[in-house]
Formats: C-alpha cells, sequence, structure tokens
C-alpha cells in the first residue's frame, strides 16, 4: 500500500510564497485595470477626426486643422474658446456618449463571455453562442427595412427595442430546445443555438436582398457600430450592465465550481441547473441590450476571458471583475481606430475587434487541438 508522508517544510512554504505572489500579482492586475479605464476614455474623448489626437480636417488651403487640448478641455468643461465649430456640442452629444457606450458594451460582452464559458466549460464560447445576435438581426433589420425606424420619437428606439425583443425570444427559444425535464443539456444548447443562428441568418438575407438597394441603411449595424450613442442609450446600458455583472459576480463562486463539473459542483453545494440557468437569462439580457444599440460587435467575448484568464487565472473572483474592465479598455480602443483609420469617414468598429479576434480564435482552436493530442 502506497504511504503519502507529511509534506516537507520547504515545500509548505514555497507553495506559501507562490500562493502570495499569484495574490499580489491579482491585486496588482485589479488595481492596474481601472487606472488604464480612466486613461483610456480620457485619451478616448480626444481621439476624432477634429482632434486634438487625430487626423484632423483639411481646410481648401490644404492646411490640417485641429483643435488644441487647450481648447478641447475648456470646450468640455466651459462650453466656450477660440475654435471655429461648435465642439461643446461634439463633445458633449457625440464623442463623451460614444466613449461611455463603448465603455458599457465592451464591459458587457466580456463578462457575459466569462459566464457563457464557465457555463458551457469552453473556453470558445461566447455571449452570441445561444442565436442573440442573430436574433437581434431579425427585429433591426425588419424595422429598418420596414420604415418603422424613421417615426419620430417612437422610431428613435424601435430599432433597438425590436432588436433586443427578438435577440431575447431566440434564447428562450434555444433554451427550451436544450432543455429537458428541467434539466439544461449545454451540448444540445449548443447545437440549438448554431441551428438557430443559421436559420435566422437565412432571414436577415431574405429581407436585405428584397430591400435591393435600400440594404446600405442595415449595413452598419450588422457589421457593428457605436453611432446610435446618446445618453439615454449610455443610462439604459448602464442599469443592466450593472445588475448584469454584479449578479455574475455573486455567482462568482458557484461558478468555480461548475468548472470542476456538475456532480462535483452539486457535492459542493451549488445548484448546476439553476446557476446555468440564471447565468444563461444574465448573459442573454446583457448582450441582447447592448446588440440592441451598437449591433454585432464580435470577439470580445470570446477573446477577452480567455486573455484574463491566462493573466489572472480561472477564479471567476478575479476573472469576472478583470474581464469586464479589460473588455471596456478594448472596445474604447477599438472605436478609436475605427474613427480615424480612414478619417473622415468612420469604420464599423465590429471590423476591428473581428480582424483581431479572428486569428486568436484560430489560435484557440490550434492550441485545444494541440493540447488534446498530449
Amino acid at each position: 500500500m502506497l504511504r503519502v508522508g507529511p509534506l516537507s517544510a520547504s515545500t509548505t512554504e514555497s507553495m506559501g510564497t507562490e500562493y502570495q505572489r499569484i495574490v499580489r500579482r491579482r491585486i496588482l492586475i485589479l488595481s492596474v485595470l481601472p487606472i488604464v479605464l480612466f486613461v483610456t476614455v480620457i485619451v478616448g474623448t480626444f481621439i476624432g477626426t477634429t482632434g486634438p489626437i487625430g487626423p484632423g480636417i483639411r481646410t481648401a488651403t490644404g492646411e490640417i486643422q485641429r483643435i488644441s487640448f487647450e481648447d478641447a478641455v475648456d470646450a468640455i468643461l466651459h462650453g466656450h474658446g477660440n475654435w471655429p465649430f461648435d465642439y461643446h456640442a461634439i463633445f458633449w452629444t457625440q464623442r463623451i456618449p460614444r466613449v461611455l457606450l463603448a465603455v458599457l458594451v465592451g464591459a458587457s460582452l466580456a463578462c457575459a463571455g466569462t459566464a457563457m464559458q464557465a457555463v458551457f466549460r469552453n473556453p470558445m464560447a461566447d455571449p452570441f453562442i445561444v442565436g442573440v445576435s442573430s436574433g437581434a438581426s431579425v427585429g433591426a433589420v425588419a424595422a429598418t427595412l420596414s420604415g418603422l425606424a424613421a417615426f419620430a420619437v417612437v422610431g428613435t428606439f424601435l430599432t433597438p427595442l425590436l432588436a433586443f425583443c427578438t435577440a431575447l425570444l431566440t434564447v428562450f427559444v434555444v433554451y427550451r430546445l436544450g432543455t429537458v425535464k428541467g434539466k439544461v443539456y449545454v451540448d444540445t444548447l449548443l447545437l440549438s443555438g448554431v441551428a438557430m443562428a443559421a436559420f435566422l441568418g437565412a432571414i436577415v438575407s431574405s429581407l436585405i436582398y428584397f430591400a435591393r438597394q435600400e440594404f446600405h441603411r442595415v449595413i452598419f449595424w450588422l457589421l457593428g457600430s457605436l453611432s446610435m450613442q446618446s445618453w439615454t442609450a449610455d443610462a439604459i446600458l448602464a442599469l443592466t450592465v450593472g445588475v448584469g455583472v454584479l449578479v455574475i459576480f455573486l455567482y462568482s463562486r458557484d461558478l468555480n465550481a461548475l468548472l470542476l463539473g456538475e456532480e462535483t459542483a452539486h457535492n459542493l453545494g451549488t445548484d448546476p441547473e439553476a446557476l446555468k440557468t440564471i447565468m444563461l437569462i444574465v448573459a442573454a439580457v446583457m448582450t441582447s441590450a447592448a446588440v440592441a444599440f451598437t449591433g454585432v460587435i464580435g470577439f470580445i467575448g470570446l477573446i477577452i476571458p480567455h486573455m484574463m484568464r491566462i493573466v489572472v487565472g480561472a477564479d471567476h473572483r478575479v476573472l469576472v471583475p478583470a474581464s469586464t474592465l479589460a473588455g471596456a479598455i478594448f472596445l474604447v480602443w477599438a472605436d478609436a481606430i475605427a474613427r480615424t483609420v480612414i478619417s473622415p469617414n468612420t469604420l464599423p468598429v465590429g471590423i476591428v475587434t473581428a480582424m483581431c479576434g479572428g486569428p486568436f480564435f484560430l489560435y484557440l482552436l490550434r492550441r485545444s487541438r494541440v493540447e488534446g493530442e498530449k
């Protein structure tokens, strides 16, 4: 019979030192990320075609014109200064709401992606895996191409409202298909999401085809854009994201247990079925709210949680806030690139995130395959 003796004093000491090192690193990262986010928001507010950070505007004489940092700060704080345009309105009705929208959407998608990867126990899962994006696309495209979105007051929020409702309806259908006698089967849920996404994608393609020349009215929404920025959208998302992140964080210990397997989680006092249902609902609401205002911005919920998991580990008590902050930072910078790379035009931010996320997704596929062969 094999006997395992007690750990030596040196081994115990080295393990304690390693644990302290990990804790210090996590505290450092969680302390630095809010500072980086704050700096990112400030810098992102100053980035734009008219500057002070950006390509500037070329005048008729060929001179590059941009606002100075001093005038920009004066425009934001006081609403007056020495410049030819109303920069106060540009900052407070466009630039600042857009940067805040990027913060909220990035945080929402990254946090929801963290929860979905825990539920599916797969680092390649993302918030759109249960058909949220396809469902939202149907509602948004239908509202836009039907002309209903052109109605005053109601039309302003009709497109995001229909997108939100159809996204939640899609998630509900996928959830019902993946649930048998109160038990959520994640493999069936995944396959149902893929099938539903293909079906709804065909509907969207059909609507665009029959719309003919009107398809350009929805192209920015389908590619992901922050052009619908407004203080109202920021307020709605702030409430949704705040509640969603709080709920997911409160269940972080249960998510840690779920990673060990459903049977182990049950033995540790966690109800796996209730947990999966709650996480699916919260992640779906957060993702639907984000997609309703910005369209389909992919890969944030995939790459950010995985990157943060490499840095801080798989403990969701640390991973959830770290991913939330990192997602916000990432999308602000992605949108800054989208606003300036082809200035004075704006590139859909979904293209920028896809160009970053596509290669990373292929890396995940390759890495999972290599590890599976070991």
